[in-house]
């Protein structure tokens, strides 16, 4: 168990890495920057990205990210947990891009003005007011995104390798929960064998550890929301 863990979280911190500046950059442009034309083009264009299959972003990863990364010189084999996790982390910039984008539009333009009226800039107003106001929006989005990168199956069974490696080591392959359940549930396993009761203490982690992280994310969401009337 222990090995599938250290993957998961492995290519979940990477992709999280990615997607969570990206992620808010975008939304912090669409909110406070982008003309209101430019923002009824980009958010949807931002938000097909959510709706390709993700066999479509594993393909990708191992035909394109993986010779991508070799031509540059970095030492990574066919498969490995790099160009899943980064592949992973454009799949869920647009859940944190929108749902972020979503809470800061919901503030108050009175803070804004309040905010230029003290001599603040647009920077100023966007990082020191407008996320600070719409944080809770904002942590909730980041609990989204990670929640699905957890859950993600079809990238990493395809890019990250089939084999349990209990490593950080991003250039290695990895085996992360979901892709061990999808491999070992395919059918090989007979029935109340080890290797098929293990799919389901496989399974019932995964769900304690996307349970915990909603339970986390309400906790902060009630702590820091802010009510405008």
């Amino acid at each position: 168990m222990l090995p599938l863990v250290a993957g998961t979280l492995l290519i979940t911190g990477v992709a999280c890495l990615v997607a969570i500046p990206f992620g808010l950059g975008a939304a912090i442009y669409l909110s406070e920057y982008a003309r209101p034309r430019t923002r009824r083009i980009l958010k949807p264009a931002l938000e097909v990205l959510a709706g390709i299959p993700t066999v479509v972003y594993g393909y990708f990863a191992l035909t394109f990210v993986t010779p991508l990364l070799q031509s540059l010189g970095v030492p990574v084999g066919v498969f490995n947990a790099l160009s899943a996790a980064l592949v992973m982390g454009i799949m869920i910039i647009p859940t944190i891009a929108s749902l972020s984008e979503d809470a800061m539009t919901a503030v108050p333009q009175a803070l804004r003005d309040g905010a230029y009226g003290l001599g603040s800039n647009k920077l100023q107003v966007s990082t020191r007011i407008v996320v600070p106001a719409a944080i809770s929006g904002i942590v909730a989005s980041f609990v989204l995104g990670i929640s699905r990168a957890v859950g993600e199956t079809m990238i990493v069974l395809l890019a990250a390798g089939g084999m349990p490696n209990l490593t950080l080591n991003p250039l290695e392959q990895v085996q992360t929960m979901t892709a061990f359940v999808a491999a070992v549930g395919a059918g090989d396993a007979p029935h109340g064998t080890v290797a098929y009761n293990t799919i389901f203490a496989v399974g019932l982690t995964l769900f304690a550890i996307t349970f915990a992280m909603n339970l986390v994310s309400i906790r902060l969401v009630r702590k820091y929301r802010e009510v405008y009337e």
